[in-house]
Formats: structure tokens, C-alpha cells, sequence
């Protein structure tokens, strides 16, 4: 016992051990914080540390490539051993950890513990709670699957709406001006790199800032908060009920993270992973995706609002709710801290989740598919349509139908994704057209499967229209050979 007295001040000496645990995990708390209302935080880190563990592990097999990523996932669903086990453990924990992140926002927001001096420990909160939303939005990318792909065409079109700043944001985020492998690659980077490197140094930040300030007393009715004296009544406090967070003030929280991660072993066990709905196809434009759950919220309110409504709520509403989530702490600085004290803050905590979990549960029953139509609800302009013939006109409603102006105008007006067609017929001959609409070809997808030949030869019949008045068409040299010897004189 003496010798491994002596060892370990060997190394206490050197590594000031002894100073690091009572600064840390033995630094004095009220004893009022060890209450089972102040566990979901511990439980959160112990949800992040799972995710990178299980992250590292996929990321040993997952290609980040929109031809093998699929493919990647369906070899550990059925392959490779356990692997179906692995994507559970890391599904479930992304699961837990949104909710945990959300209770733990809502708790600290009820207790009134973002008041003085904690401003900055709130707002460093709310960027990891952003953060993992970050995450776990770009992880249900990973999965690259019919849902995942259409969720990254809405995002980027609700980045599209930004002014000034939108369009080269959607590019950035692309990668290009379409979601390809560039696109997949960089929210691979995001999700693997980026978005887990903010959250640990977000954390460390959070985490010296509770050693630094303390943990919040457990609010007691008629007790306010004055930034003049709270200060030296919270170390009265510590000082007359003072217990070390571990191990006494710790229990708690160590039985609650251990049914935490009993659960997330047992959902991963019985419920498996999400297992993906087919792989990206952007010609499956009549597509029903739906987001994972902590999405379903904003799925169906912009489901349902006034279309009309979209860009104010995207542009102005979104941006508000940000600033003002990060604002509460010089909104309501001291003052009573009890719920019971604070209705307005009850009531506006009941509003928001019963707002929140109602449009969740009509986006997991509605019959909604997103309106993939941003560009297609403009009308061909009429110059486009005038003396054609019925077979052009139903060319032309193809057009429109197939949404194919979401990618591409005509004269300016539809989509930037690809070229504009107002003078395709110059381009490419009739057989070049009804080759890239069947085949695809570029950044387009191939559409053969999605049109039937009458509606091929309508779509290619509307497009050879598409020239310069007094600009012949495209033709290829057997086609122009073939003419110049029919009428010589005409060379």
C-alpha cells in the first residue's frame, strides 16, 4: 500500500491530479442541484460520446458517394456482422440526444437558470443545440436514400431564398448547381469534420463556464435573482449546503445516463436502424419523402401554411426565432426564477411543444408530399406556344408537368440548375434531344423510365420548336448531306 501510496503522488506531483479533480468533477455544487431535474445534460454528453464512438466505426465502411453510399449501407444492414447493430446504436443515440439537447434547453428556460451570471452559458447551450440539429440533420443525409436526397433539395431551396446571399450559399452548399457527389461529400465533411469539431469546442467552453460560474441553485418561489448581490449569495450558499459533484451530487445523474443507455441498446436491439427507402432518384419527382422526426415539425408547417407565406417565414420569421433564442438571457436578466413565479414563461413552453409535437404528428400521418413545383407553376410564355401544333402543346404541358422547370427556363424564367432551353433546338438535334431525355447525360437524370413514348415525342416535338425565329434547327452532316444532295442548288 505504501509503494502504491508513493506511486500515485509520483504522478499527482507531476500531473497535479489532486488539483485537476477538485477543480473539476470535485468542485462544490448546492446541494438543491443534485435533483433528477438537473440529469439531462450529463446525458446529452454521454449520447455525444456514443455518436462519435459509433461514427468512427461507420465511417470505416460508409463511401461517401452518391453511386456507393447506398450500396455501403445495405453491406452493414446484411453483411458485414453486427453492422446492421452498429447503424442502431448511432441512429437511436442521434434520437436520444435531440430530445435530451431539446429537455434540457426547455428545463434550463423553466428554471430560469440563463439569468446573471450565466447569459454566456445559455448562449453557448444554444449553439450546441443548434449544432446538433446541425448533425443530426446531415446524418440523415448519410443514408442518401430517396428521403434524405429530396431533404436536401427543400434545404437548399429554402437557402435559395435568402436575399443576396442565397444563390451562392446554394452553391456552396452543393458544391455545384445541382445535389450530385460534390454535394454528398461536403455533408459528409460537415457531419464528420465540421459540425462534431464545433460541438466539442463548444462543450469545453460550456463546460468551463459551469465550473467557472457554478451550477444553478434549484429555484425556490420568491427568491429573485439581482446581479448586484447574487453573486454573494450563491457562495453562501455553496458554502452552508456545498456537496462535491461526484461523487455526491452525481448519482443521479449516473443512474439516469445508465437508463439512457440501456434504452438506446435496446431500441438499436428490438427496432434496428432506419433502414433506407431506396436509393437517390431525382427523376422520381412524385416522390413521398418524409424527414426524421425532429424535422417532421417544419415538414408540416410549411406544408401547410399559405404558399405565399413561405419565403416571409424563411427570409424574416426563422432568422428572428435564432436572435431571439439567444437573446433570453438580456431579455429576462434577474428576477423570480420559479415556473410558478414565471407563467408567461409556462405558458409560452406550452404553446411551443404542443405546437410542435401537433405538427409532428400530422407530418408522420398526413398524405403530404413536398410541392417539388417552385419553377414549374410558372406558365410558358405564350410566344412559346402560339401557332403550334397539338402535338408541340403537349409538349409543352410535359414541360410543365414533369417539373422540368425546376432545372431549366426558358428565356430567363424557371430554374439555374441547368441550361436554358429557350434555344435548345440550336444545340441539339432531334435524336440528341430525345437521347438525353431517355438517357440523361451531364448533371441531368435519365428519364426513360418516367415518360412514356408518347410523351417523349411530344416533350422532343415542344423543345426542336425552341430556336431563334430565322435560325434553322440543329440538323446533323448525314441530314445536311442528304439535303444538299436532294436540292444542289441551294448549297
Amino acid at each position: 500500500m505504501n509503494r502504491l501510496r508513493a506511486i500515485g503522488k509520483w504522478f499527482d506531483d507531476r500531473l497535479a491530479l489532486g488539483r485537476l479533480y477538485d477543480q473539476s468533477l470535485g468542485h462544490r455544487i448546492p446541494f438543491s442541484s443534485s435533483s433528477w431535474w438537473y440529469v439531462f445534460g450529463s446525458a446529452t454528453l454521454l449520447c455525444l460520446i456514443i455518436q462519435l464512438v459509433t461514427g468512427v466505426c461507420l465511417a470505416l465502411v460508409y463511401v461517401p458517394s452518391p453511386d456507393q453510399a447506398y450500396a455501403s449501407l445495405e453491406y452493414l444492414d446484411y453483411e458485414q456482422p453486427l453492422g446492421w447493430y452498429l447503424r442502431g446504436l448511432h441512429f437511436w443515440g442521434s434520437n436520444f440526444m435531440v430530445a435530451l439537447v431539446t429537455i434540457h434547453l426547455v428545463q434550463i428556460f423553466l428554471f430560469g437558470a440563463y439569468k446573471y451570471p450565466r447569459e454566456l452559458t445559455w448562449m453557448v447551450g444554444s449553439a450546441l443545440f443548434l449544432a446538433t440539429i446541425g448533425m443530426a440533420f446531415t446524418g440523415q443525409t448519410m443514408r442518401f436514400d430517396q428521403d434524405a436526397y429530396w431533404g436536401v433539395e427543400i434545404i437548399v431551396s429554402i437557402l435559395g431564398r435568402l436575399p443576396l446571399v442565397g444563390e451562392a450559399a446554394t452553391h456552396l452548399l452543393q458544391g455545384g448547381p445541382i445535389v450530385g457527389a460534390e454535394t454528398l461529400s461536403r455533408f459528409f465533411t460537415l457531419h464528420v469534420f465540421v459540425i462534431p469539431a464545433t460541438l466539442i469546442g463548444l462543450l469545453v467552453i460550456h463546460i468551463r463556464l459551469v465550473l467557472v460560474l457554478g451550477i444553478s441553485e434549484y429555484p425556490e418561489p420568491g427568491k429573485v435573482v439581482d446581479p448586484d448581490t447574487y453573486a454573494d449569495e450563491y457562495e453562501q450558499v455553496v458554502e452552508r449546503t456545498g456537496i462535491r459533484l461526484m461523487p455526491e451530487g452525481g448519482g443521479k445523474d449516473l443512474v439516469f445516463s445508465a437508463l439512457v443507455l440501456m434504452a438506446i441498446v435496446l431500441c438499436a436491439a428490438l427496432i434496428g436502424p432506419k433502414i433506407p427507402n431506396g436509393p437517390a432518384d431525382p427523376s422520381l419527382i412524385h416522390t413521398v419523402p418524409r424527414p426524421d422526426f425532429y424535422f417532421l415539425s417544419l415538414f408540416a408547417a410549411f406544408a401547410l401554411m399559405p404558399p405565399d407565406l413561405e419565403s416571409f417565414v424563411i427570409v424574416y420569421v426563422m432568422p428572428l426565432a435564432v436572435v431571439l433564442l439567444f437573446a433570453v438571457p438580456f431579455i429576462s436578466r434577474g428576477g423570480e426564477r420559479h415556473p410558478s413565479r414565471r407563467p408567461g414563461a409556462v405558458i409560452l413552453v406550452i404553446l411551443v411543444l404542443t405546437g410542435l409535437f401537433t405538427l409532428a404528428w400530422e407530418g408522420v400521418v398526413s398524405p403530404w408530399s413536398p410541392e417539388m413545383d417552385a419553377w414549374s407553376g410558372v406558365p410558358v410564355q405564350p410566344r412559346f406556344v402560339e401557332d403550334r401544333s397539338p402535338l408541340e402543346h403537349m409538349g409543352a404541358t410535359v414541360l410543365q408537368a414533369k417539373q422540368c422547370r425546376n432545372c431549366h427556363a426558358l428565356d430567363g424564367a424557371g430554374g439555374k440548375r441547368g441550361p436554358d432551353l429557350a434555344g435548345v433546338a440550336t444545340r441539339l438535334t432531334e435524336d440528341q434531344l430525345i437521347r438525353q431525355v431517355l438517357q440523361g447525360g451531364g448533371n441531368m437524370p435519365a428519364y426513360g423510365n418516367h415518360l412514356s413514348p408518347h410523351e417523349v415525342s411530344a416533350l422532343v416535338a415542344f423543345l426542336t420548336t425552341l430556336h431563334a425565329e430565322g435560325q434553322a434547327p440543329a440538323r446533323d452532316s448525314a441530314s445536311w448531306a442528304r439535303s444538299a444532295r436532294e436540292s444542289p442548288g441551294s448549297r
